[in-house]
C-alpha cells in the first residue's frame, strides 16, 4: 500500500497567500522525511479554495527540494492550457527528476478560467478528448502533428523526448481524474489509471473501478495490462490523526467549513449557469466519516478497508485540514510514523 499527501494549498480565513503556499511546501518536505510515498498537487485559479495556479510549476520546485518522493499534479487542467506545452513540461520533469514525476490531468469545471485564458466553453464541453489524445501522443511519439477541431499544426519534433527508460517507464506516468462514467470510460479506452475524488465513498469508488475494468477489456486491453494499469489507480481522501478520534474530527470541523464556504462560493461559471455547492459543515462531516480521521489505528483500518473494498492501494490524503503550519507538519509526521507502519 502506498500512501501520499494531497496538497490543495487551501487558503483558510485570515491567511495570506504566502503563508498558505509555505504550508503547502513544508507539508511536502515533511512527507518525504516521514517516508510517505508521494505528494499530489492541485491547481485552481482566482479562488481561495486553492491558491496554487500551476501544479506543474509547484511540482518542479518540490522535485528540486526532495530526493526520493514522487511528485504529481492532481490535476493539471487541460482545457485552460495547451497539451503540447504541458507535455513538454512533463517530459522535462520526468527526465530531470529521474522518473519521480506523475502527470495527473483533468477536465476541470465550467469556470471563468475558460474566459480569462481564452479557451472558451467548448474546450470544456467538447474538446477534452482531443486535448488528452494530443498530450498522450506527445508523450509517446518522436514527432507529432495535429489536425483536430481545436489544435492544428504541422509535424514537429518532440523535444525533449522522454524515451530513455527510467525505472521501466519511457514516459511520465499519466493519470486521469474521473468523476463520472463518461470520464471512467475515457480513461479505460486510453489505458490510463484513474484518480478518484475525496467526495466519493468506497462503494462509489468500487463501482467506478469495476466499470473501468469492463471498459478497458472491451477496448482491447489484455487482462495482464488491465491488472498492471489498475494497480496505479489513486484514491483521494482526508487524513487527520489524533490520540482520540473525537479530537481529530473536532480539528477539521472547526477549521474546514470556513475555508470551504469561502472557497466554494468564490467559483464563478463562465456562462452564468447555476452550480449548486455543497453545504460546508455537512461536507466536512461526510469527509470525517469516509476517510482516515481519528487515531492511528482507526486511520490504518479505514485505509485498509478502502483497499479491500475497491482494490485501490494508492492514496493521496489531504493533511492541511487544520489550516495551520505546525499542526499540518505534525499531522504529516503522525501519518508517516504512526499510521504507515500499521499498514505494512
Amino acid at each position: 500500500m502506498r500512501v501520499g499527501t494531497f496538497v490543495l494549498s487551501a487558503q483558510f480565513p485570515g491567511q495570506g497567500h504566502g503563508e498558505t503556499l509555505y504550508r503547502a511546501v513544508r507539508s511536502a518536505e515533511v512527507a518525504e522525511e516521514c517516508g510517505l510515498d508521494s505528494v499530489w498537487l492541485a491547481e485552481h485559479h482566482f479562488v481561495p479554495y486553492g491558491v496554487c495556479p500551476s501544479a506543474i510549476t509547484l511540482a518542479a520546485l518540490l522535485l528540486g527540494r526532495t530526493r526520493r518522493i514522487r511528485v504529481g499534479t492532481a490535476v493539471s487542467v487541460l482545457p485552460t492550457g495547451h497539451p503540447v506545452a504541458l507535455g513538454e513540461q512533463a517530459a522535462l520533469l520526468h527526465l530531470t527528476s529521474g522518473g519521480r514525476f506523475s502527470l495527473g490531468v483533468g477536465r476541470g469545471g465550467p469556470w471563468v478560467d475558460l474566459e480569462v485564458f481564452g479557451a472558451g466553453l467548448e474546450a470544456y464541453e467538447k474538446g477534452f478528448p482531443e486535448a488528452l489524445d494530443l498530450l498522450l501522443r506527445w508523450l509517446r511519439e518522436p514527432r507529432v502533428a495535429a489536425d483536430g477541431a481545436r489544435h492544428r499544426f504541422r509535424e514537429v519534433a518532440v523535444v525533449p523526448r522522454p524515451d530513455d527508460l527510467i525505472d521501466g517507464e519511457s514516459a511520465p506516468e499519466t493519470i486521469l481524474a474521473c468523476t463520472s462514467p463518461k470520464s471512467v470510460r475515457l480513461a479505460a479506452a486510453r489505458g490510463l489509471p484513474m484518480m478518484l475524488g475525496m467526495h466519493c465513498g468506497d462503494e462509489d469508488k468500487a463501482e467506478m473501478v469495476a466499470l473501468w475494468r469492463r471498459e478497458a477489456l472491451a477496448a482491447g486491453h489484455g487482462p495482464d495490462e488491465v491488472a498492471r494499469i489498475g494497480e496505479r489507480h489513486l484514491s483521494a481522501g482526508v487524513a487527520q490523526i489524533a490520540d482520540h478520534t473525537a479530537d481529530a474530527a473536532e480539528t477539521l470541523l472547526k477549521a474546514m467549513p470556513g475555508w470551504l464556504k469561502r472557497g466554494l462560493d468564490a467559483h464563478v461559471t463562465v456562462d452564468g449557469r447555476h452550480r449548486a455547492m455543497r453545504d460546508p459543515l455537512a461536507y466536512t462531516e461526510l469527509l470525517c466519516r469516509l476517510h482516515p480521521v481519528g487515531t492511528p489505528r482507526l486511520a490504518a483500518d479505514r485505509l485498509a478497508a478502502t483497499a479491500e473494498r475497491t482494490g485501490i492501494r494508492r492514496f493521496a490524503l489531504m493533511v492541511e485540514g487544520s489550516g495551520q503550519v505546525a499542526a499540518t507538519e505534525e499531522n504529516v509526521r503522525r501519518l508517516g510514523e504512526e499510521v504507515l507502519p500499521l499498514l505494512v
